[in-house]
């Protein structure tokens, strides 16, 4: 199983982003996720830096492998857009940059006043960008008016060799199909064996299935729960509330339905080493080839070294 660390744009900005992944580099992590937000989930959080220039910048710092966790490329940015700025990224990493998309929530994309669509049609808006976005990257110029998306003689110059892979987020069963159908791998934040078995036996196959999870760490488990609810109560949020909520406003209220103790359900808090390899060991169980942890609070350096010093070299 490969481990990356997960940069939260919503909670540090460009600077601090980019010291992360030069320490999670030194550290000895081996790949980097990167959120993509408009809109933090709660003002507590507080950033939420142009995911596109920090991939640039983070070319320039480290040299580990980049994805997306996750890019919505249906509403607030055309496709064609995002097919241009994931042929860039791809360049600056030298192949090491991997698109990764989602559905999406209305936290993000409803900035235009668009009317936020039902599931079903998210998919479909998906499964569209997704076309038009190879299709780009195939070269010449693209002519495509379909049911949700119009381009007109539209080339990109810049590519890489190769098109960045796709790969595609998934939680309910219509998602996981989708991604198993269209998607170069999987993506989910759920140590869920179900949801990895379907996606293999719908199409996925072999394909690379990624996942991540969330720490706050701390010298106590009461403290990294502290601070995991101080910035992340939004995570015990049940239910399809994260994907209507408009606003960080509302998601405040709505975790308002969530208790401090909650919190060590859905993060690891604390610094206990065995704490981290469990959760882990929880999504190499499920199947997933990758996992990435994020680290939520001020303490991220000493998270780098105790993965450094022994989480790392133990699974190793």
């Amino acid at each position: 199983m490969r481990i990356g660390y997960f940069l939260s744009s919503e909670e540090y900005g460009p600077a601090e982003l980019l010291e992360q992944a030069r320490g999670a580099e030194r550290a000895g992590f081996e790949a980097l996720w990167i959120s993509d937000h408009y809109h933090p989930w709660l003002d507590a959080q507080g950033q939420s830096p142009f995911v596109w220039s920090t991939i640039g910048a983070l070319s320039q710092v480290c040299a580990l492998p980049v994805t997306t966790a996750v890019t919505c490329p249906t509403v607030r940015i055309h496709p064609a857009v995002v097919a241009q700025a994931a042929a860039t990224s791809a360049v600056m990493h030298d192949g090491r940059f991997v698109l990764g998309v989602g559905t999406g929530e209305a936290l993000n994309e409803h900035i235009f006043g668009d009317a936020w669509p039902q599931a079903d049609v998210r998919l479909e808006m998906l499964e569209e960008a997704v076309g038009v976005m190879r299709e780009l990257w195939r070269g010449g110029f693209v002519n495509h008016h379909g049911k949700h998306y119009t381009v007109e003689h539209a080339r990109i110059y810049t590519l890489p060799d190769t098109p960045p892979p796709v790969y595609v987020s998934g939680f309910g069963p219509k998602a996981i199909d989708l991604a198993a159908r269209i998607g170069d791998g999987y993506v989910s934040t759920m140590p869920d064996a179900e949801m990895i078995r379907r996606f293999r036996d719908n199409g996925g196959g072999a394909k690379p299935c990624q996942a991540g999870f969330k720490a706050a760490y701390a010298d106590s488990e009461e403290e990294g729960a502290r601070l995991a609810y101080e910035k992340w109560p939004n995570a015990g949020v049940p239910g399809e509330l994260s994907q209507v909520l408009p606003s960080p406003r509302h998601f405040q209220q709505a975790a308002q339905l969530v208790k401090p103790e909650m919190m060590k359900e859905s993060f690891v808090c604390g610094n206990s080493v065995d704490a981290h390899l469990e959760m882990i060991d929880k999504y190499a169980k499920a199947g997933f080839d990758e996992v990435y942890v994020a680290n939520t609070g001020p303490n991220w350096r000493g998270l780098f070294d105790r993965y450094q010093r022994e989480v790392l070299p133990r699974l190793r």
